[in-house]
């Protein structure tokens, strides 16, 4: 009397797979994978080109990790959208600080800009429509790089290293606007310094060994926040975080994500009359046209 109760069930659990596999995306392989743009094995990138007539313009992803852990590896979801507004997708690797201190992980992400600046023939892109997104660490880099002065060397030996850095847009995801210790924990308290990201960007394996070496690093902490770079003429930025605002931080992982590094930049930004958004639940989720990064992204990469 048991078989056809254990036989529906197994049906039943056949059809609950079959249906899960339909509803999984399908893979999205890149259009050139793992290819090199510098000399150091995890100055990698995948390409993902777009179809449409004349040079596409260009998304690339830089990932989080806190600079120190992480992967250019993206899902379908994250590409199919841009794809099908004729917008090539990059996704990036860099060196992480457990291996080498800044400006490493940034200025790696520099070189992949001027890196894929110089396939624009050969990969139909777009070099005046390249905008970056990612989360935490990947946006403190979008950041530094949509607001830094141009890094390119027009002396230089290296032709990639006389590329533009410099780009139309970012869309940062919870990202550190300061990584100087003594200006973020008076944003937001003693735990913030807990986040190993804050030592480890300049190479010291606790944050009080960074403090006591913080003369020495100290103009590395100035270099490699955005909020030092910010002015007027910066390109547009779009920021989002999470809703809890509660001061102090909670905890390392509240600390460095929290929404206050957003505030601050904007108050800068409006300040200088640069063009920044803003989106925290509850605080600011009325105060952008664009209510999404991905809505933002796509009016500037297909802007005129």
């Amino acid at each position: 009397m048991q078989r056809p109760t254990i036989f529906l069930i197994t049906l039943m659990t056949i059809a609950g797979a079959l249906f899960a596999a339909e509803e999984k995306p399908a893979p999205l392989p890149p259009t050139h994978a793992e290819v090199l743009y510098g000399p150091h094995p995890r100055n990698v990138l995948d390409f993902w080109q777009a179809k449409g007539n004349g040079p596409r313009p260009l998304l690339v992803y830089i990932h989080g990790g806190g600079w120190v852990s992480g992967d250019k590896k993206r899902e379908p979801k994250d590409i199919a959208p841009y794809l099908d507004k004729g917008i090539s997708v990059a996704s990036i690797n860099y060196r992480l600080t457990g291996e080498v201190p800044l400006p490493a992980p940034v200025h790696d992400a520099a070189r992949a800009i001027q890196f894929l600046r110089s396939k624009a023939s050969e990969w139909n892109i777009d070099g005046k429509h390249i905008a970056l997104t990612g989360g935490s660490a990947g946006a403190c880099t979008s950041m530094w790089l949509l607001l830094h002065d141009d890094l390119a060397d027009p002396a230089s030996k290296d032709p990639v290293l006389r590329e533009s850095t410099r780009v139309c847009a970012a869309a940062a995801l919870a990202g550190q606007t300061s990584i100087d210790p003594k200006v973020i924990e008076g944003w937001l308290g003693p735990n913030v310094l807990k986040h190993r990201m804050i030592n480890m960007a300049v190479g010291e394996k606790t944050i009080e060994e960074a403090i006591a070496n913080y003369d020495k690093h100290h103009a590395q902490y100035v270099e490699f926040s955005p909020y030092n770079h910010l002015d007027a003429k910066d390109p547009p930025l779009f920021m989002s975080y999470k809703g809890d605002l509660s001061l102090p931080s909670k905890d390392a992982g509240h600390g460095i994500h929290h929404g206050v590094y957003g505030i601050k930049m904007k108050e800068k930004s409006d300040k200088v009359g640069h063009e920044c958004y803003l989106v925290i639940p509850e605080y600011s989720k009325s105060d952008t046209k664009y209510p999404s990064p991905e809505e933002f992204l796509m009016a500037k990469l297909l802007a005129p």
